[in-house]
Parts: structure tokens; sequence; C-alpha cells
């Protein structure tokens, strides 16, 4: 018997169609290899002079970084602040506070249920009472918290990599319960909420204008450096008037947000905005005509004529420069002036005594003294 054959039918997958990049509309490699180039900003905020009283901390940093970034890219967002602008409570939040106490005591006494239990926020508990919630979070998770700090304090090098990867999600998540539970001992979080939303924040000492003069100098360090195209203060302070005037000397862009109307740096300023606009979102919306006028404006600098002596001076040196003297002595102009008319004959007849043609200078009448030129005319025409 002869061993039976199998045919084996091969498959064949079907190809798959290679597209170019360069097929994909707008899509080229010029692109990739020559981005355009964004504006890069920077925030400057004076928390001494414009504390952000009237909304959360840490969503009007959300809001005025939204409001920076329509203007290019965000590279830089500082704040800086003296010890009492992080411990002033304002009057919205004590009111928030007084409020919350007084509902607190009438949970206790049972006067009042709440519509809804309270939940922690990092084991999931419920409680019938904000004031067992509270005692909860502190007795349990807050001691654990101040364990894990320590143990993460007092270890060094590779373990302390290794706990900070280990507590990072706990950390993180009683962070996020103890903002909505625990009232901070010292102001109301003003400094954490601010870092929360990427603000690099820097205390100050006490003594008067010190936040003023350390942002100053900052902006005029990055001015320097030329980190940033485009200078976004909020403040209200008329001190930063001259910071401003620079900028623009630089020919740096500026805005200013703040809530006087009529303050000088919202007249030295490009472009100016009020804290209750920044968080309607009205900078956003009109950042297209702002650019497009900074746009017109470079193009005109770029158009406009500046003289500079030294390339005056270079070009005049090269093309020549028009000298309206003429090369004659003293001697030859007392000769012409005394020089009779009879002497050189008339003036329009051409001289071929050498066989060349040429034609006798024509004197000036400044030069004939006591001949009227009508008189000649006539005489000669009727010759």
């Amino acid at each position: 018997m002869f061993p039976r054959i199998v045919r084996v039918q091969r498959v064949r997958s079907p190809k798959t169609q290679i597209t170019s990049l360069n097929s994909i509309k707008g899509f080229s490699f010029s692109s990739l290899i020559n981005p355009k180039p964004q504006i890069r900003t920077g925030v400057f905020w004076d928390l001494d002079n414009k504390p952000p009283a009237s909304f959360p901390p840490y969503d009007a940093a959300v809001k005025l970084r939204i409001a920076a970034s329509s203007f290019g890219f965000v590279k830089l967002m500082v704040a800086y602040a003296n010890r009492h602008a992080f411990s002033y409570v304002p009057l919205v939040v004590r009111e928030e506070r007084r409020d919350r106490k007084l509902l607190n005591e009438l949970e206790n006494t049972g006067k009042v249920k709440p519509p809804e239990p309270y939940f922690c926020g990092v084991c999931d508990r419920r409680f019938y009472t904000n004031a067992n919630l509270i005692n909860h979070f502190k007795q349990i998770h807050e001691t654990e918290h101040q364990k894990r700090m320590r143990q993460i304090e007092s270890s060094k090098g590779h373990q302390r990599v290794r706990l900070l990867a280990k507590y990072s999600m706990k950390i993180e998540k009683y962070k996020r319960a103890a903002r909505k539970v625990l009232t901070p001992k010292e102001g109301y979080g003003l400094a954490d909420e601010l870092k929360r939303a990427g603000f690099w924040v820097k205390m100050v000492s006490d003594k008067p204008e010190a936040a003023d003069v350390a942002l100053k100098e900052h902006m005029v360090d990055v001015m320097d450096k030329r980190e940033v195209e485009c200078v976004v203060l909020v403040s209200d302070d008329s001190g930063y008037a001259g910071v401003l005037r620079e900028a623009k000397e630089r020919c740096l862009r500026t805005v200013v947000i703040g809530d006087l109307n009529e303050g000088v740096l919202k007249r030295v300023a490009d472009v100016s905005y009020s804290w209750k606009e920044v968080v309607m979102g009205k900078a956003k919306k009109e950042v297209e005509k702002v650019v497009g006028k900074w746009k017109d404006r470079d193009v005109l600098k770029k158009l406009e004529w500046s003289y500079d002596p030294v390339l005056e001076k270079e070009k005049g040196g090269s093309c020549g420069v028009w000298d309206y003297e003429f090369d004659c002595d003293d001697d030859e102009i007392e000769n012409v002036t005394e020089m009779e008319i009879g002497d050189g004959g008339d003036w329009w007849k051409i001289d071929n005594e050498d066989g060349v043609g040429s034609s006798r200078p024509c004197r000036s009448h400044h030069t004939i003294v006591g001949i009227d030129c009508a008189e000649e005319d006539n005489n000669n025409l009727g010759s």
C-alpha cells in the first residue's frame, strides 16, 4: 500500500495596504522636524495684593492657568506672599465655617438629620453626623498618615524611594479626603491648594513690600534669561508699572489680571481682565483678537525704520556723499565777473578752432554787468 498523500492548502493572508504618512491629509514631515514654536507664558501672582478671596484657591488657580494657556504654552507659574497672606481667612470662608459649626451642633442634639449619610473618603464608612466623621478621621486615618510620613522621613536612599512608591496612592487618597473633612490649622489651605494646581509658592519675610520686591526681581531675572515671551501679572499694585514698561520695551506681551477698572497697570499692559472675566472664560474667548493684534504689532515693528548712526555712516561712505561745493579758486571767480561780452563772442555758437566740437560754457546772468538781455536778443534777430 502506498502512503496516503495529504494535500495541504496554503492560506494566503491578505496584504495590508501600506499607507505613506505623506498621503495622510494635513501631515508633513516638516511639521515634525520644525514644529511651530509656541509663545512661552509666565504667570506671576502677588498674593499679598490679590488673594483669591471670592473664589476657592484651587478653582481660581486652575482658571488662571487655563486663561494663561490661551496666550501660549505656560512655562512658569509663581506666587509670592508673606506669612499673613497664608494665615488670613476670607470672610466667605469664615461664614461657611460658622454655619458648619452650627449645623454640627444641631445634628448632635438630634434636631436636624442630614438627607444623606456622610461617607469617609478613605475607608468608605458611613456616619450620620459630621462630628462622628471628623472624630473617626482624626483617630484612625490621620494617625496612620502621620505614621507613614515618619517612616518615610526616617528612611534614606533606595528604601525611601521604595516607601514613597508604596504609600503614594494612600497618601494621595488621604489628602483628597482630608480637604473635605479637616479644617486647616492655619488659614484656609491657600499654599497647599495653589501647589496642587501647579504653582510654585514662595513665602517671604514680613517686611513691608517684601513680596513685591521678590516678585519684581523674579520677573526681571526671567526677562533677562528670555525664558518667556508673554508676562501675565495678577495684581492691582501700581508699583509693578515700571516692570511692565520694561517688558514692553523688550517686546514682550503683557497681560494684567485685577479688579481695578482704572488701574495704572491696565493702562500700561496690552490686555487686562478681572477675576470675574477669568472665571467666566472671557479671556479664553477673546484670545484670538488679542493674538491677532500682537502679530500685527510685531509686523509693523519689523517694518519700522530706525536711525542707526553707525550703519548710516557706513552706507554714506560706500555710496558717496553729495558735495555741493565747487572746486574753484577765488581768483577764477573774480576773472569771470570781470569778463566782457565781446571777448568770448556769442555763447551759443560752437567753437571749432581745434576741430573738436565743443560749446562755450553758459554764462550766468549774475556775471553780466550792465547788459540788457532782451535788447541783445532783439539785435541778434535783426541782424
